[in-house]
């Protein structure tokens, strides 16, 4: 277990610092795994930082690139130029989740939420998902209850569901460590998500001896860390990033899109890439979604003050 307080120290210290915690974290699992490791390489800055500060301690370390449909094309054509890169893909496409399951909405809690509202019978279930409380099965505080300010989404026409990043970015990678015995090196951070922060005071940097072992050497580290090491180190990277976009998962993902600040994920889409935010919007009826929760997805028109 590592402390809050501990972990602000961790990421207070100086790059050099973290580039030397994070190699010793590295070798550590690596000699844990019997050097059957690989990198998880999404093609986005923190991978790209991840992959170069594996292979400067084991430089035949492959990676595992997931190209779900979703990446966008600058992204596909950077992981083109690396070496040792293999390619999979998932079994299902974004529409097809879409279709089964239900949109991505608000966050993985609040989309979890709501799809087992709604695809539970029991009275019990249902009130301890829309209010939470104590779950007289298990005895422990209700997960995934629905804060107040989304219950309207109860009544949507629409499918909410957490199950796309399980079926397009989890089961590529789970399927490739059960067919080849390796464990991956991850390129997430504390700072990304609450759940990220969680799991990171809960187990630091590496996972060893459970049934999915991994490791997230970055786990401590700050975005200004990932641009500094990119620099120091001349390292290339996506174009992506030279367009203005910061997010560069899921193109099409709508979690945590209400809390973008202007112009957000979907408006800078309908400028750098309209083709893909006309089928995300039209054709997956993204807008729609939007919609709902009051998210402006067409041209950014700034207000100017004179």
């Amino acid at each position: 277990m590592i402390t809050p307080s501990y972990l602000i120290e961790l990421q207070s210290l100086p790059l050099k610092e973290k580039v030397n915690i994070s190699k010793q974290r590295i070798k550590e699992f690596y000699k844990q795994c019997n050097g059957k490791v690989y990198v998880s390489f999404s093609g986005g800055k923190d991978s790209t930082v991840l992959l170069h500060l594996v292979r400067s301690v084991y430089p035949d370390t492959p990676a595992l690139f997931c190209d779900t449909g979703l990446e966008y094309p600058e992204i596909k054509e950077f992981v083109k130029t690396v070496k040792n890169v293999t390619w999979t893909r998932p079994k299902m496409t974004f529409k097809e989740v879409l279709d089964k399951y239900g949109y991505p909405i608000i966050s993985k809690t609040v989309s979890m939420g709501l799809s087992r509202y709604r695809n539970t019978k029991s009275e019990i279930q249902r009130k301890l998902r829309k209010y939470g409380g104590i779950n007289p099965t298990s005895g422990k505080k209700q997960e995934a209850s629905i804060p107040l300010k989304w219950h309207y989404l109860i009544d949507s026409p629409f499918k909410f569901s957490e199950k796309c990043c399980r079926y397009i970015k989890k089961e590529p990678f789970t399927r490739y460590n059960r067919e080849t015995n390796k464990a991956p090196f991850i390129g997430t951070m504390a700072i990304d998500s609450v759940i990220r922060k969680q799991n990171y005071l809960k187990y630091g940097c590496n996972i060893v001896g459970q049934k999915d072992p991994k490791s997230t050497p970055l786990g401590f580290w700050l975005e200004k860390n990932i641009w500094e090491y990119i620099g120091e180190n001349k390292l290339p990277y996506s174009k992506i990033y030279d367009m203005g976009v910061l997010r560069t998962g899921c193109m099409f993902c709508m979690f945590g899109v209400h809390l973008d600040k202007e112009p957000n994920r979907f408006q800078l889409m309908y400028e750098t890439h309209p083709k893909l935010w006309d089928y995300c919007i039209n054709k997956l009826e993204c807008g729609k979604i939007l919609e709902s929760i009051n998210v402006p997805y067409k041209k950014y028109q700034q207000n100017k003050l004179f």
